[in-house]
């Protein structure tokens, strides 16, 4: 019997499959659709400290909807309900964390998002900054704090190390920025949201794989989680979770399935007996080749790319009879 389960968070997960912050969970009957797909845990969309303070906004009352729903919710799904915070200020964080804590909550994941625009802030007092607002809402709640990060710290294996030791639960790698386009007709900067591809999994995958046995907390693969493969990837570099949100809104919640079945049968054709047995196979750690996670790879890379590109003259040499 092949026992597809993990521990999150200190929860323990039917499979590795969770859903990430999305609209898919802003209607009660999509976050039902999501548990009977698949899920093996449900992380709520955000709540923005700005829609909250925002005057005049079209839910003026953002953060009782944004409670009510999550009980809602929990009283209609078995798994465990991880709602999501990005607040923008001190208080924002631990006030509305306690109260998502009240609301019934099994998790928190910090969004932590903060756009490092400004040229007279050192990277340091935004590292600082992140830092802080886990000791301080870590030291205000007592379930689960998950932090969500972004890839765009000059050191990031020693972030990683800070967080850790908040005691923060688990780190989820990476947050995706969303940035601007101009609209050429308008002249007008909007928004333009992509979603992700298999190709933006090897940053969560470099990452993951590196800090696999040299952290406490618990790591989550997220961005370009789409494919079976992309899964079972994660899974051996030392993710204890993949989560997944393209890929939903592409094809449907009942993808989830697919994955489901897909991982079942690679794990059994591999004759692993659980995850957990092949969990960090592929890490730094196990690795043969550690200098593969790291600059002995990119060497080996650009190589590779060098014999491709003179593969391809020779090729066009003798087709054009040179």
């Amino acid at each position: 019997m092949i026992d597809l389960s993990t521990t999150y968070l200190g929860l323990t997960l039917r499979t590795p499959l969770v859903t990430s912050a999305s609209p898919l969970t802003q209607e009660l009957d999509s976050v039902r659709r999501l548990e009977d797909a698949g899920a093996s845990a449900i992380v709520f969309h955000s709540l923005f400290e700005e829609n909250v303070r925002k005057e005049g906004s079209p839910s003026p009352h953002a953060l009782d909807n944004y409670l009510n729903h999550l009980r809602s919710a929990k009283g209609v799904v078995g798994v465990p309900v991880i709602a999501s915070l990005c607040a923008s200020t001190s208080n924002g964080w631990t006030e509305y964390a306690k109260q998502i804590e009240q609301a019934g909550a099994n998790a928190i994941e910090l969004n932590l998002y903060q756009f490092p625009s400004q040229v007279n802030v050192p990277g340091s007092e935004l590292e600082d900054g992140y830092v802080e607002i886990v000791k301080a809402v870590k030291s205000v709640v007592k379930i689960p704090v998950a932090a969500k990060l972004t890839p765009f710290f000059s050191n990031m294996a020693h972030m990683a190390k800070r967080f850790d030791e908040t005691g923060v639960d688990g780190l989820v790698l990476f947050n995706r920025f969303y940035q601007p386009d101009i609209n050429l007709d308008a002249l007008e900067i909007q928004p333009s949201v992509l979603l992700s591809t298999s190709q933006d999994l090897r940053l969560p995958l470099t990452w993951i794989g590196i800090l696999f046995g040299r952290i406490k907390a618990s790591l989550a693969g997220s961005s370009g989680v789409h494919s079976p493969e992309d899964v079972v990837k994660l899974l051996l570099v030392g993710a204890d979770v993949t989560m997944v949100c393209s890929t939903l809104l592409r094809n449907g919640v009942n993808h989830l399935g697919d994955l489901e079945a897909a991982l079942r049968q690679w794990v059994e054709k591999h004759e692993y007996n659980s995850v957990t047995q092949m969990r960090g196979g592929l890490s730094q750690l196990r690795c043969p080749d550690a200098g593969a996670f790291e600059r002995a790879q990119y060497v080996n890379a650009v190589k590779g790319i060098q014999n491709v590109v003179l593969t391809g003259r020779e090729a066009w040499r003798v087709l054009s009879g040179q």
